[in-house]
């Protein structure tokens, strides 16, 4: 089994509890959220717990991956779970489980975030400490609304901790304020957190998973190129790549290093949740969500629910057409692209896969695909969960420099430096052996490289939960040729009607408050 330097993430009811001024109903064998926030070990608690929403079924132990895969091109519904269908064919109602509990998780991260903001700048403590929690707290909030913002459209922004009943019902803000205050809040956190944990002073002295300054770094390019600001998404990446102080990424020689239970937290990744079996960290009670427990899990349920027939729930299968993309360009030698064994289990005797997790012979059909990233498949275990169902230790990499590459080298061909962007496109290509762009396609149009970066980073981040996000930010659903590629590419894309590109804001979400809106997807 794999060792690893993980974060514990310590869950904490009592940082969460609170007293009703007319009724006082005070658990005597609980702290109440006035009493605490008195120390720097009070401090780092309040943190950890707001990284332990990261964990939560909403987020992303299975359903942030799972709801934002299955709206893809390259992912397509194989479940007998309707709302899981229904997410992946566009029709997905608002009363559905999975899209509550997207919301309640992101949301109480951004409650936890905003105790800290709020209390932690009052404490005693180590400033350096201090400093580096406010910027994880911001950093955190940023990530929460990054995902609301990319999978529900319009949201309320909540920034404070309510005082009165008004408060309790916020309104849905304007898609321009919530970018504002991503930006600031990655900025925020860009401008607090050190560059690694290890040459540090402090309680958190040497802890992984933490969110650093590189990590800030790549979400603020990558907020500001989604929301089109292209000179100043460059400025970010550019940092990334030649410095100063955060160009510490590389690409991983092996692909395969990115997506499997060994060689976590490595050079390539910026920003990574923290999974780990109960041989690591103990627990009893499955991290679902709910009241937190000290005897939660810190699993996985992405690898059981991507896992293959025989493995796991196989609730959804790449698409034909990710896979015919895969060898739509052989290597340098002649070869397939390595990236389709590593994310799609298929049979192929030209390349001498035929087999499954440790070395089973293939069982399916022989044209039968499966998802093999972020499972067990291939890394030498004869199971996909250990220890039991939905038990996965793999971490989930949210950020990788790969992504750094494809999005600077998009931002450079929006600023019409076209030219330039092919060096980082190659630095991707070269890790997958394929030949150099620029001999094969010397001389790519604005709008021809736009097509590339697309075909690249479909290739590279296939089943990583960002086709769907990019499909929408490129416009393409709403361009008539566009849209019908993509029906091409995946039949549920039929049933697309405008607006549904996005999750429903939850109808319990609706019928309580007033002030919210609802979206083009409800």
């Amino acid at each position: 089994m794999k060792t690893k330097n993980i974060l514990i993430i310590f869950l904490l009811g009592i940082l969460f509890s609170g007293c009703d001024e007319e009724l006082e109903l005070n658990n005597p064998n609980s702290m109440t959220a006035v009493e605490y926030w008195a120390d720097e070990e009070q401090a780092i608690a309040g943190i950890n717990a707001a990284y332990n929403s990261l964990l939560i079924d909403g987020y992303y132990m299975r359903m942030t991956p799972a709801l934002n895969d299955g709206r893809g091109d390259d992912f397509r519904g194989d479940t007998p779970w309707p709302d899981l269908m229904q997410i992946s064919n566009f029709t997905i109602l608002p009363t559905s489980g999975p899209i509550q509990w997207m919301w309640s998780a992101y949301y109480q991260q951004v409650f936890r975030v905003n105790q800290i903001l709020e209390r932690v700048p009052e404490i005693e403590m180590d400033e350096a400490v201090k400093e580096r929690v406010i910027g994880q707290a911001y950093f955190l909030r940023g990530l929460a609304y990054f995902n609301l913002k990319n999978n529900f459209e319009r949201v309320p922004l909540i920034i404070s901790v309510a005082q009165s009943e008004e408060e309790y019902y916020p309104p849905t803000a304007s898609e321009e304020a919530i970018w504002s205050q991503i930006i600031s809040d990655f900025q925020e956190a860009q401008s607090r957190l050190p560059v690694d944990y290890a040459n540090i002073s402090g309680i958190d002295q040497g802890q992984v998973g933490r969110a650093t300054k590189g990590a800030a770094t790549g979400f603020l390019g990558k907020a500001y190129l989604y929301s089109e600001q292209w000179n100043l998404a460059a400025t970010e990446f550019q940092k990334l790549i030649d410095g100063p102080e955060v160009n510490i990424y590389r690409l991983e020689d092996n692909y395969k290093h990115n997506f499997g239970p060994f060689n976590e937290n490595n050079d390539e990744s910026l920003f990574e949740v923290q999974f780990a079996g109960t041989d690591e960290v103990g627990g009893t009670v499955m991290n679902y969500g709910g009241e937190p427990s000290a005897a939660w899990m810190q699993v996985s349920s992405v690898g059981h629910t991507y896992a293959m027939d025989g493995y796991g729930y196989s609730d959804f299968l790449p698409t034909r057409w990710i896979y015919d993309k895969y060898k739509s360009e052989e290597t340098v030698d002649g070869g397939i692209d390595p990236r389709l064994l590593v994310s799609i289990a298929s049979y192929e005797p030209e390349a001498n896969s035929t087999t499954v997790y440790n070395g089973t012979p293939w069982p399916h059909a022989e044209d039968a695909i499966y998802p093999r990233k972020y499972t067990h498949d291939g890394f030498g275990f004869d199971t996909e969960s250990q220890g039991g169902v939905e038990r996965s230790e793999i971490n989930y990499r949210v950020m990788r420099y790969a992504d750094i590459l494809l999005m600077y080298a998009e931002a450079l061909n929006e600023m019409g430096q076209t030219e330039d962007a092919y060096d980082y496109i190659q630095e991707v290509r070269d890790r997958a052996n394929l030949p150099d762009l620029r001999e094969t396609k010397p001389g790519l149009t604005q709008e021809q490289m736009r097509e590339q970066i697309a075909h690249e980073r479909a290739l590279e981040f296939a089943i990583e939960g960002m086709r769907i996000h990019d499909i929408i930010r490129w416009g393409w659903l709403y361009d008539d040729a566009k849209l019908a590629e993509l029906r091409a590419h995946d039949s549920e894309f039929d049933t697309w009607s405008p607006g549904k590109e996005y999750l429903p804001i939850p109808q319990s979400e609706l019928d309580v408050n007033p002030n919210l809106e609802p979206n083009s997807a409800n």
